[in-house]
């Protein structure tokens, strides 16, 4: 039997508000779950920066016994009242230079809490296709780079998006991001792929065969970010 308009709109308003209220309590209850899964993620990538994770590893722990965290201003000074975990990076890279806020995760050493072995601090900024971010860890020194995580939100598969192979990370390790005279050079992933060591020097590592553009947009959030810490650096460096 042909239905009337009017039923056919009306019958279309109810399913659109019943599914719609159905979606609404879904998105609710799967809320929590979902927040701390992120924040799992983010534990994870902090701790692979200084550490190598089994699937077994028990993360939030390793978490709470290695990491003690805190938050800093644009002038490096400790922030009372800021919890560097509810830090979301991607919001304040859209804030007024003077009004951002900076987690930093100090990496203890497991036979002495008293003594920490890196400085973890978070990246964020544009490859080819979208947002790129990670966490560099510096060794106690705030000069060589002790490890460093990155992940994207849509290189290219095969080129730009080796970013998150380990073998690319490894790359970086003991790298230094200061010169002999003390000025921020950070480290710089070279164009190209197969360079000898002997030709990169302290301050590059090798490149990605075709991804020039995901390379360079990481030698800017890398050199960004690392100047973005660098008053917490200065104030802190040996």
């Amino acid at each position: 039997m042909q239905q009337s308009n009017g039923y056919i709109i009306t019958f279309a308003i109810i399913m659109t508000v019943i599914v719609g209220g159905l979606l609404g309590a879904a998105n609710q209850v799967l809320a929590p779950a979902q927040k701390k899964a992120l924040e799992l993620d983010n534990k994870k990538a902090i701790l692979k920066s200084v550490m190598k994770l089994e699937a077994s590893s028990d993360v939030e722990k390793i978490y709470a016994d290695r990491i003690k965290s805190f938050v800093v201003d644009a002038n490096g000074n400790k922030v009372a009242g800021k919890v560097a975990e509810d830090i979301n990076i991607r919001k304040q890279s859209k804030a007024k230079d003077a009004d951002r806020l900076y987690p930093v995760y100090k990496f203890l050493s497991a036979a002495d809490k008293n003594k920490t072995e890196a400085y973890i601090l978070p990246l964020f900024g544009n490859g080819l296709w979208n947002n790129i971010w990670g966490y560099i860890a510096l060794k106690s020194d705030f000069n060589t780079v002790a490890g460093i995580v990155f992940d994207h939100a849509g290189e290219t598969p095969g080129l730009g998006a080796r970013i998150t192979e380990e073998a690319i990370q490894e790359r970086y390790k003991n790298r230094l991001i200061f010169d002999q005279n003390g000025k921020l050079i950070s480290v710089k992933m070279v164009k190209g792929e197969g360079h000898p060591e002997a030709e990169l020097g302290e301050h590059m590592v090798d490149g990605m065969s075709g991804a020039t553009l995901t390379a360079n947009g990481v030698n800017a959030m890398l050199y960004t970010y690392l100047d973005y810490y660098l008053p917490y650096i200065k104030k802190n460096r040996q």
